[in-house]
């Protein structure tokens, strides 16, 4: 089931682009979908306001006066003081083909957003957040699938996966490069088990461990948690 308001407040986004007409569109997409969103019109603005201010989201315009998502971005992430330093960021664009999309999924970026869009993306933005998003969605799982029998013999493997996982998570001497390849198929077995809350920490804590290795354990903890509450949501 999806996690009550209660559990989870209103998202902070910040969206920070430079056309009146993407910016106006986004902004008032994201507060009908229920976000909180501040806005602005050039880089060096949206770089203070996140220093600044602890946003979920961060929605950043590839080229924009003063500075672009690409310098933005990096400008947080190498500042431990900035309050949305390891806010999930997304990158937008009118001009995209897929060299550059993944040059900037390789710079950090969760997500790429290509402009125009409609309202169906922005809600996809809003689920990679935490809580967007059920634990278990059983009618993507049966589209991925093909049948419940199939679907629940991949979430039997799955569950199996996930827990010898979990313990492996908690043992102090954990094999990094092992433990990015069982990330990499992680997300291919969420797809098919209709996990996508948990293939969604999966790219957040493989974010983490690329940017900052060696201060991955809060991501870590936070990832075990994801685990566990699917593994019970499996079990029910």
């Amino acid at each position: 089931m999806p996690a009550s308001p209660a559990a989870f407040p209103p998202p902070r986004v910040l969206v920070a682009d430079d056309d009146p007409a993407s910016r106006h569109f986004l902004c008032d997409g994201l507060r009908a979908l229920g976000a909180h969103v501040q806005d602005c019109a050039d880089g060096m603005q949206a770089l203070q306001l996140a220093r600044g201010e602890a946003f979920d989201l961060l929605l950043l315009d590839c080229r924009m006066p003063g500075a672009g998502a690409r310098e933005v971005l990096a400008a947080l992430r190498t500042d431990p003081a900035a309050r949305s330093a390891r806010s999930l960021a997304i990158a937008s664009s009118a001009e995209l083909d897929g060299a550059r999309e993944r040059e900037l999924l390789g710079c950090g970026f969760s997500d790429v957003l290509r402009k125009p869009c409609g309202v169906a993306e922005l809600q996809r933005l809003l689920a990679l957040l935490p809580g967007g998003m059920p634990v278990l969605d059983d009618a993507a799982a049966l589209r991925a699938s093909g049948d419940a029998a199939t679907m629940q013999a991949l979430r039997q493997l799955l569950r199996g996966e996930l827990a010898l996982l979990y313990q492996e998570l908690g043992m102090p001497d954990r094999d990094q490069a092992a433990l990015d390849d069982r990330l990499h198929r992680l997300r291919s077995s969420c797809g098919f088990c209709g996990t996508a809350a948990l293939a969604a920490e999966v790219a957040r804590l493989q974010q983490r461990l690329r940017e900052a290795p060696h201060e991955a354990l809060p991501a870590i903890a936070q990832f075990r948690g994801a685990v566990q509450a699917t593994l019970q949501a499996l079990d029910t």
